[in-house]
């Protein structure tokens, strides 16, 4: 990591071209630790001198000295990335969320995430259930001539047994949050989602209380759908293909029991395929076990959505939810800020680390235009069934919805 760290740049304060060598030196004169120097064509700074207090910018009346924030600390969220005395980077694991911005960021690869794709390669040759379980954010990322069915049937050729859309876990996850937000209503309790790991990461770092009293306690969709496959085959490994980075924290989280195994990345994908030399074809098979709704979890505003499209199909009045849909990082900040200090209006937060939800996570496979297109289409070919009426055929008594994994009575 420190080789590829090496090359971004030191200095965090830089002199443009734009400086003319002022008689007043105002830069000069404000730097208290002897950092800047005036040479023949323009002011310098001495970034093993710098302290990056900032004075030397604010001093300078015409603006040519810039403040250069490093990629990857810029992107992040909660102040988690720093540096070493040696310019390295260095992660605060208390403070980050795991939603994997810096590593995108990064123009030389110096960060990346933990990979688990040798030991799902083990499991399938040692010829273990291994089951992939696709997130709802899949659809559109290989374009619209890649449907479920292709992707399903690339996955049975790389050794997979089966796969299942996790937006049947959306599905699920749906009907049993509408149930806490209705009584949530009556009480006057503000809630949360739970379907986010980043979301629920800078809940817990930040805001305990919170995170004790007002979030959900049903399980994420990646959840549900590996304990309802773990219900039917109790030795099997399920694995979750997404955009997420936050994803794979969430398997190793030991306090929900049941989750996903491994988790891997479109791009994680797409190397098990070219191991195989396969690519994603066509096809007139039609697969779909989630609605509509349930699909739309990979989109900002789809959680909420799809639970008070619950609501309605169970017959409840809607008109008076307000919402505070939080898409991004800083907007979930902005709105758990609100919700501790006592001031949101809002009943309820739907809370996803990343600009325009889950599609536009910081694995995503193709350009957000391209995605949303292509998306468009293949969401407009899916049939319209029903919430509540498309979970009812699925063995719900059979496995928990709640995270600490009690049984309805």
């Amino acid at each position: 990591m420190q080789a590829a760290c090496d090359q971004c740049p030191i200095s965090s304060y830089t002199v443009t071209d734009n400086c003319r060598l002022c008689l007043g030196k105002a830069c000069y004169s404000s730097c208290k630790f002897g950092a800047v120097s005036i040479g023949e064509k323009r002011s310098n700074i001495d970034p093993n001198k710098c302290r990056e207090c900032g004075q030397c910018a604010a001093a300078c009346p015409y603006g040519v000295i810039v403040h250069l924030v490093r990629p990857c600390k810029k992107v992040c969220p909660v102040g988690a990335v720093s540096f070493d005395d040696n310019g390295f980077c260095v992660i605060d694991e208390s403070k980050c969320i795991n939603c994997g911005h810096c590593i995108h960021s990064c123009p030389f690869g110096a960060i990346s995430s933990k990979t688990y794709l040798v030991q799902i390669i083990e499991a399938i040759k040692a010829g273990k259930n291994v089951i992939a379980m696709c997130a709802p954010s899949i659809e559109g990322q290989f374009g619209e001539n890649v449907t479920l069915q292709s992707i399903k049937n690339a996955l049975l050729k790389i050794g997979f047994s089966d796969m299942v859309e996790v937006g049947l876990g959306a599905d699920i996850t749906a009907a049993y949050e509408s149930a806490e937000w209705s009584e949530a209503k009556k009480e006057g309790r503000k809630m949360t989602t739970s379907c986010c790991p980043a979301f629920i990461n800078m809940l817990k770092n930040n805001y305990p209380e919170q995170y004790k009293e007002n979030m959900s306690e049903i399980v994420s969709p990646m959840c549900a759908v590996s304990r309802y496959m773990k219900a039917l085959h109790p030795d099997c490994v399920t694995v979750f293909i997404g955009p997420c980075i936050a994803k794979k924290w969430e398997t190793l989280d030991k306090s929900v029991e049941g989750n996903a195994d491994y988790a891997i990345t479109f791009g994680e994908l797409q190397v098990l395929l070219r191991s195989r030399d396969l690519e994603f074809e066509p096809t007139d098979e039609q697969y779909q076990e989630a609605s509509v709704f349930g699909k739309g979890f990979a989109s900002a505003g789809g959680v909420a959505n799809a639970v008070i499209e619950c609501m309605k199909e169970r017959g409840e009045d809607t008109s008076g939810i307000t919402l505070y849909k939080a898409t991004g990082a800083l907007e979930c900040k902005k709105a758990l800020a609100l919700l501790k200090a006592g001031k949101l209006n809002e009943d309820f937060i739907e809370g996803m680390a990343c600009t325009d939800g889950c599609v536009g996570g910081p694995s995503n496979h193709r350009a957000p235009a391209e995605i949303h297109k292509a998306r468009k289409a293949l969401l407009d070919s899916a049939d319209d069934r029903q919430i509540l009426k498309n979970i009812e055929k699925y063995p719900l008594d059979k496995f928990s919805m709640y995270r600490d994994g009690h049984m309805e009575h």
